[in-house]
């Protein structure tokens, strides 16, 4: 698992993000993709700014090499209908082009009523020959930094349409992480510490929680250097995406081995000992199988989309199976709690179920809904939406769980009805260890 997991923080620092981009212009490149792609932005308001900065602008000269900005509408039909135009045409389809002889330019986008991506592409005189010949190899390195309009007015800021306001977001969802731990951490500490019937699920989940904290605050470290240079800290990102990942994994396995084992043994009719959340080889089995299932697509789509986020509109196709392993994973777990609702009679335990499976479909639902739902919405809108929409949908999810795991008095009911159907209780031999 160990490996799985490096390659997965290799996989994040290829594809970090920045809208400061640094790197060397390539004749070649450019000749062989006829035009190199340099970063792509979604700019908004009617004073974004394009900065380049390079050096050896006599080289630049000679080679007589140009940024050429495209609207996302003309890029994407021309990558459509390639084959159509030529290769001067293409560059001639760009809106505009920026001469390189000068070591810093600065191009001011007119008015843009609502966020559009621009693609920047380099080429020079090398890129539209028929074999590449390029005599002068003297390298050109670049700076472009992507600027939107503040509160202001002014071009200061750094995010794209489709990142802004993530910044806010992470903010106060690290200060209400904060508020909450302040005022329940110490009964959860002594809850944990006693032991109980309840103490593996608790541990997972505090464990799980705490992996999201620290998800939310390096995000917002992230984001806080990325408002200041538009690089922010690439590692710290990485980490805060594997972070999210592996809290993810961890509720998976957590809620799977819960409920199948649940359900395996309601099924098969088990009252000899008191039900624990991966006692039973088949539910650990399946949940081994599902969550190696989830680790695979989750490294698999790093790979795939380059565009980086925790949560993605998943356009990819390893995207599209993860998507489709949870809507799968649900609607099994379905079959078997209505199943079990529906048989039992009495109605603390049936509400006890109920709410159980409320928590187990929130988590697993979420991501499918908001992805599903961001199609009604523009484009740029899209990955900020699942983003917002998963982590407060799974933090809830997580509260219902620790509202239906702490509470010692519904257990204490349930389990004095001689019930040892319900995950992690204890039989009324027991009982005098784990309440008063």
């Amino acid at each position: 698992m160990l490996w799985l997991l490096l390659l997965t923080v290799l996989a994040l620092l290829h594809n970090a993000r920045a809208k400061t981009v640094h790197g060397s212009f390539d004749s070649a490149l450019a000749w062989h993709n006829r035009g190199q792609h340099i970063v792509t932005f979604l700019f908004h308001g009617d004073q974004a700014v394009l900065c380049v900065r390079i050096t050896n602008v006599a080289a630049a000269v000679g080679k007589e090499a140009a940024i050429y900005l495209y609207q996302d509408e003309e890029w994407v039909k021309m990558q459509r209908t390639m084959e159509e135009y030529s290769c001067p045409e293409r560059l001639s389809l760009a809106y505009v082009s920026i001469p390189l002889n000068q070591t810093e330019y600065n191009y001011t986008l007119p008015q843009i009523v609502s966020p559009k991506a621009w693609y920047a592409i380099y080429a020079d005189r090398y890129t539209c020959l028929m074999s590449y010949e390029d005599p002068n190899t003297d390298d050109i390195t670049f700076e472009v930094t992507l600027l939107n309009p503040d509160a202001a007015g002014n071009p200061f800021d750094h995010f794209g349409a489709d990142e802004s306001g993530l910044h806010e977001f992470f903010f106060l969802l690290v200060l209400v992480y904060f508020v909450v731990a302040c005022i329940y951490i110490q009964a959860l500490w002594q809850t944990v510490k006693k032991g109980g019937p309840m103490h593996t699920v608790l541990k997972v989940l505090s464990n799980a929680l705490l992996l999201q904290a620290v998800s939310a605050f390096a995000n917002y470290l992230h984001f806080s250097r990325y408002a200041k240079d538009g690089k922010g800290i690439p590692l710290i990102g990485s980490l805060a995406e594997l972070c999210d990942i592996a809290s993810e994994v961890q509720m998976l396995y957590l809620l799977l081995s819960l409920c199948m084992g649940w359900t395996l043994s309601r099924m098969k009719k088990s009252q000899g000992r008191p039900l624990q959340w991966d006692s039973t080889p088949t539910s650990t089995g399946f949940a081994v199988v599902a969550v190696s299932a989830q680790i695979i697509l989750l490294i698999w789509e790093q790979f795939e989309d380059t565009d980086h986020h925790s949560y993605h509109a998943h356009r990819s196709l390893a995207g599209t199976l993860l998507i489709a392993l949870k809507m799968c994973l649900a609607l099994s777990l379905a079959c078997g709690l209505y199943r079990i609702i529906t048989m039992e009679r009495n109605t603390m335990k049936r509400q006890f179920y109920i709410t159980f499976a409320k928590g187990c479909f929130l988590w697993f639902l979420c991501h499918p809904f908001f992805v599903a739902i961001s199609y009604m919405f523009n484009e740029y809108q899209r990955e900020k939406m699942i983003t917002v929409g998963v982590i407060l949908s799974q933090s809830l999810s997580m509260v219902i769980l620790y509202r239906l795991f702490l509470s010692h008095s519904l257990y204490w009911e349930v389990s004095s009805l001689s019930s040892v159907t319900l995950p992690l209780t204890v039989s009324s031999g027991h009982k005098s260890r784990y309440y008063s």
